[in-house]
């Protein structure tokens, strides 16, 4: 089995890379949680989680009092969190924010609602990269199931190889979901906490137009 890339480990947390096409959690087999775990030798905790499709950077708590302290800086939004995708189609608008109810649909699918009680909320920016691409740069301020994938589709715009919310006869084509967990910071005591790691998968990712889009974006938090 495939060694999971580590960026970070200190006493208390990892931060580390979870490959596209790795379940979250085991399902028949060893999920990435599991598999971090047995590389580490000891227990981890996940205090967020990321889709099969989605590549990129996982916090894991080392007990569970760090767990729970993660999960409080979580739900009062303490954690910003930034995101990579590519869409073959133009969105609606170039950038903006993206807000709205999530209610479930057909198959497991959610969809995104005009009503407003108890919104997902998505800030992002956007730029072209090769023909018919567009690369986008997303901050979500709220982490329901599914958010990013659902707020692009509402654009026009759904994730390349997403075969829940693009075409399905387009995304099977596609060597991933281009959907990747690019940045992280936040504030644990008295220390501040930076991550940003480029995708290292996937023909789109690894494209020059892309890569030389994330030189400008690699501190996204000056961005928004």
């Amino acid at each position: 089995m495939e060694k999971m890339r580590l960026i970070f480990e200190n006493d208390t947390f990892v931060v580390a890379i979870k490959p596209e096409g790795v379940n979250f959690h085991s399902e028949g087999e060893a999920g990435f949680v599991v598999q971090v775990s047995e590389q580490l030798g000891c227990p981890l905790f996940p205090v967020h989680r990321l889709d099969k499709m989605t590549s990129g950077l996982v916090i894991l708590a080392k007990n569970s009092e760090t767990a729970a302290r993660f999960g409080k800086m979580f739900e009062n939004r303490e954690i910003e969190k930034y995101y990579l995708a590519i869409s073959m189609r133009k969105p609606k608008k170039k950038m903006g924010w993206i807000k709205g109810d999530m209610a479930s649909a057909r198959r497991g699918d959610y969809k995104l609602l005009v009503t407003m009680n108890n919104p997902a909320i998505t800030r992002f920016i956007s730029c072209a990269l090769r023909t018919h691409e567009r690369g986008f740069l997303i901050k979500p301020h709220t982490g329901k199931t599914h958010q990013i994938r659902v707020a692009l589709k509402s654009l026009g715009s759904p994730i390349a190889g997403d075969e829940r919310y693009a075409q399905a006869d387009e995304a099977r084509k596609e060597d991933r979901g281009y959907l990747h967990a690019y940045a992280l910071r936040f504030r644990l005591g008295e220390e501040e906490f930076c991550f940003v790691s480029p995708p290292d998968e996937g023909e789109r990712f690894m494209s020059v137009e892309c890569k030389s889009q994330l030189e400008t974006w690699n501190k996204p938090w000056e961005l928004f």
